[in-house]
């Protein structure tokens, strides 16, 4: 009995509320995610390997309002972008799961609670009634033709930092489907990744096909996470996976990519959510002033990859 109700105190610990941020400790008998972000342009899972920062492009487009556009010269281009591929993965201790749900379809917009696995007996619950842990996050269905499925809001935020630390760009992403795309770099050497059978074997199932109720605006419960030893990525010629550079001068910048910002999702460790690359960025000509002309498409180079921090310094 004591047992149990050491149990039940751990999850009401857990589950109690997401008016603060919680803490990476919550309970030692649930089993939490931990998200890290590989730094924006790398590949995925990489440490910080330069060599292999090559995700990414500058992209002159004729609309600056288009959420993505094709790639045209400095004679037409009205913006330049400089485009990068992002990725965040699990490496820890049980899967990132949430649930969304609204109660009907007059709602534009699903509650979400997170789902912890639980380390005693090895279950994870099912649906948006048993998850343990009430949060700020929400979903929304993008109906845009690139996408049309459910959208998990705010996961994660990209931004151009100057060397004073001053925001020049944000990101104007709006969402994210959360999966099981690919296998982390590291996986040999993580205590949780799923096997072959088992609840987390069928959760990984599910996540690795995971399309966020494609073509379901009238759905009313959504999935979305990310298995330990797998992460999510976004290539660079996706929607909005781009900054704004037209009128940034020339000069070295910080390329910042951070998950769960607000840390309204539950994790073992925060200090990874954040990571960065050092870029220079040189107009040839200068950057264009308002209403002026790009004369010249800026040269961008990557100098150096920071994993797990939120500046290259």
């Amino acid at each position: 009995m004591l047992k149990k109700l050491v149990v039940l105190a751990a999850v009401a610990m857990v589950a109690a509320g997401s008016s603060s941020a919680p803490r990476a400790d919550a309970s030692p008998t649930l089993l939490l995610p931990d998200l890290r972000q590989v730094p924006p342009g790398c590949a995925s899972g990489e440490p910080g390997d330069l060599s292999r920062c090559g995700n990414w492009d500058v992209c002159l487009v004729v609309d600056p309002a288009a959420p993505n556009g094709r790639c045209v010269p400095p004679t037409a281009a009205k913006a330049a972008r400089l485009r990068f591929t992002s990725s965040e993965e699990n490496i820890g201790d049980g899967p990132l799961l949430l649930y969304g749900r609204r109660d009907s379809t007059q709602q534009d917009k699903m509650s979400v609670r997170q789902a912890l696995r639980n380390s005693g007996d090895g279950s994870i619950p099912q649906d948006y009634a048993s998850a343990q842990r009430a949060t700020g996050a929400f979903t929304y269905y993008e109906p845009a033709r690139a996408h049309q499925h459910w959208h998990l809001m705010n996961f994660e935020h990209f931004a151009l930092v100057s060397p004073a630390g001053k925001t020049v760009v944000t990101d104007r992403k709006n969402g994210f489907c959360l999966g099981d795309r690919y296998p982390v770099a590291d996986i040999d050497r993580l205590a949780h990744v799923p096997g072959d059978t088992g609840a987390d074997a069928e959760l990984a199932g599910r996540l690795h096909d995971n399309m966020c109720r494609h073509h379901e605006p009238t759905a009313l419960e959504v999935l979305e996470g990310i298995s330990v030893g797998s992460g999510d990525d976004y290539k660079y010629n996706v929607d909005f996976q781009w900054l704004d550079i037209t009128h940034v001068p020339s000069g070295t910048y910080d390329l910042v990519n951070t998950v769960n910002d607000d840390r309204t999702l539950a994790e073992k460790n925060y200090r990874n959510n954040s990571s960065s690359v050092s870029v220079s960025i040189r107009w040839p000509q200068g950057a264009p002033g308002p209403n002026q002309a790009i004369t010249a498409a800026p040269v961008v180079e990557f100098l150096r990859a920071c994993p797990g921090e939120p500046r290259c310094r």
